[in-house]
């Protein structure tokens, strides 16, 4: 049987780190060859001291240059081979979220018989998605096409081997790590899979229209990085997800408005665009089997983002541009107890 290892970051996560590391525990008794290490950045809350009371190794990352999700996870994986060598398999997975029962076996099963393949992913689902219209959000968005897939999430099952290749996730990205790793493992020959079986739960904990806000301008920076980083090819949809962004959040606006006085208020029909790209995307969720109320939700939304991923883009190149260190987006309150 390969061995197992399991990687889990986070950061202030309080009960809900707790959870994930009972649910890891209980779905892992099982497993004779199995090792597991949390990785904590800079938490304040007794998160490492948590995962040392349940028998969990922990680690925390030095303060010395900026936290981000990749260096968490590559200082995880790189802890457990040097003291597990052997370890074949790595689940990664957030601190928020708690491992469904069955999904390692599964996931397991499609590594050992498809060795072309590198990640495998499931359905990570909102522990509460109609706590909130930005919880529903959140899982709607996780619904993905199953099978082939160029990228995955943060949960995930990643062949060692193939980790190993592309030297694992890149440290420098504060978001959009995984997708980034993704082009790489592509770019090797390697696949990346979506079954279609219940992964993890996530608590995403958005209850302010902020925090929702600031999450989209974190997918704007993402997007913009990625374009930065690979240009037109080979990640065309990459690409089209950032002209999509400039288009709609911003060019077709600025016309709209800049220009009514002096077309006596002909180019404010351009804003029209705007419901009509909604109305497709309402089609398109409707397609993936969401409910009408929850297509409207999910395509209302996602008009909306597209001037938060443009602040989030223009922030990414000033940034840049400006020679500054890129520090986290932070969109979720931090949880004691």
């Amino acid at each position: 049987m390969s061995k197992l290892g399991i990687v889990l970051i986070g950061r202030n996560e309080g009960k809900r780190l707790t959870e994930c590391l009972k649910s890891v525990l209980d779905e892992t008794k099982n497993y004779e060859q199995t090792a597991i290490v949390y990785i904590d950045s800079g938490s304040t809350d007794g998160s490492v001291q948590t995962a040392k009371s349940l028998g969990v190794s922990a680690i925390s990352l030095d303060s010395d240059r900026p936290f981000t999700a990749a260096r968490g996870r590559n200082t995880g994986w790189k802890w457990l081979l040097k003291e597990h060598p052997d370890v074949t398999y790595i689940q990664f997975m957030d601190g928020d979220c708690t491992l469904m029962a069955g999904w390692l076996e599964k996931a397991t099963e499609m590594l050992e018989n498809n060795p072309t393949i590198a990640v495998v992913s499931g359905r990570r689902r909102e522990k509460f998605p109609d706590a909130t219209p930005y919880n529903r959000l959140a899982d709607l968005e996780w619904n993905t096409p199953i099978g082939e897939a160029l990228a995955c999430g943060g949960d995930s099952l990643i062949r060692v081997k193939a980790l190993q290749q592309v030297e694992g996730f890149n440290d420098s990205l504060i978001c959009g790590e995984e997708p980034e790793m993704c082009i790489r493992l592509r770019g090797q020959g390697w696949k990346i899979w979506r079954l279609d079986e219940e992964m993890t739960a996530h608590d995403a904990d958005m209850t302010r229209f902020s925090q929702w806000w600031s999450r989209m301008i974190r997918s704007g920076w993402a997007i913009a990085q990625g374009m930065a980083m690979y240009g037109l090819t080979p990640e065309k949809y990459m690409m089209r997800q950032g002209i999509s962004n400039w288009l709609w959040g911003l060019i077709l606006p600025l016309i709209a408005l800049g220009l009514a006085w002096w077309t006596r208020g002909l180019t404010l029909f351009l804003l029209i665009g705007s419901p009509v790209l909604g109305w497709r995307i309402y089609g398109y969720r409707s397609t993936c089997g969401d409910t009408p109320a929850q297509s409207r939700l999910y395509a209302f939304f996602c008009i909306l983002g597209k001037f938060a991923q443009i602040m989030g883009q223009v922030k990414y190149w000033l940034t840049k541009w400006q020679g500054q260190t890129a520090t986290l987006i932070e969109y979720k309150k931090s949880q004691t107890g």
